[in-house]
């Protein structure tokens, strides 16, 4: 995984990036018609049912735009939620709450419903040993801020980008000449280039977590759209030679029968591609 200070980084980008592509060479609308000395204050509504996510990330934003405004924040990024009930509420220059209302808006709904249905998830994990692993399947330009929202949801991080680990699936295996290959050439690469990067490697069926188990230094293996029952075999394989990883297709109605079967993890898209926005407002009070 990336260092805090990389995260911080990105996180700092996605705000300076998104406001740039907002707000351009002026808010006209408020500009126009809200005196520039004008206060004022709103509060963040929650319409919907759920877990919050996207208050701190908010905060940062509100400062970002003007360090003068003040923030009261009522709940905490991962708390449960029910219509009506308050987030925080912002007071200040009525032109600067305006101006970051809609990117604090688009966030936190997201956000928050990643959190909600990482929570989902979470739970119908509850009594096993497998945690639930989000992907690179996310909204380009804001990963960060997805993935930071399934860690509030109780989820857990895989790699953050192409950069963070080494994750050989089934087409780098095909173009390296094989599973066996893709490993000696990934080990070789990463002594020449003095890199310590995690290896996890994609398995399509139990001969290949054979292939797999013959080479060492492999740090988890992704047992890849296979059945229950060759689940419970590949695990059975493994053993305690390295971490496992079900993946593929896995939905609310199949993950537990998948932990059953003894992963130590479940990787799932559906985190952060398949979600509704959670309904938020920031009106004035």
């Amino acid at each position: 995984m990336i260092s805090k200070e990389q995260f911080d980084k990105e996180v700092a980008g996605i705000i300076s990036n998104a406001i740039r592509e907002d707000v351009g060479d002026g808010d006209h609308s408020s500009l126009a018609c809200i005196p520039k000395d004008a206060k004022g204050k709103a509060k963040l509504l929650v319409k919907d049912n759920g877990v919050i996510a996207g208050i701190e990330f908010s905060k940062m934003v509100f400062d970002f735009v003007d360090k003068d405004l003040i923030f009261d924040n009522k709940l905490n990024d991962g708390s449960e939620v029910a219509y009506g009930d308050i987030a925080f509420y912002i007071e200040g220059s009525s032109r600067s709450i305006l101006k970051a209302e809609r990117l604090v808006l688009n966030a936190m709904q997201r956000m928050s419903a990643i959190a909600t249905k990482t929570k989902s998830f979470v739970d119908l994990l509850e009594g096993t040993s497998t945690k639930i692993l989000d992907t690179r399947k996310t909204t380009p330009g804001i990963r960060a801020l997805e993935k930071w929202a399934v860690t509030i949801g109780g989820g857990e991080n895989h790699r953050f980008a192409l950069y963070d680990m080494i994750m050989l699936k089934d087409n780098h295996i095909d173009f390296a000449g094989g599973i066996t290959k893709a490993i000696d050439k990934t080990k070789s690469y990463l002594k020449e280039t003095g890199r310590d990067l995690k290896i996890i490697l994609e398995a399509r069926d139990l001969n290949e977590i054979k292939e797999i188990l013959k080479s060492d230094g492999v740090y988890r293996i992704l047992i890849d759209n296979f059945n229950y029952e060759d689940t419970k075999e590949a695990v059975r394989l493994i053993g305690d030679r390295c971490l496992t990883e079900s993946s593929g297709g896995i939905t609310e109605e199949t993950i537990r029968k998948y932990a059953n079967c003894g992963v130590d993890y479940i990787s799932s898209g559906a985190l952060t591609h398949s979600v509704y926005n959670m309904d938020l407002s920031l009106k004035a009070v």
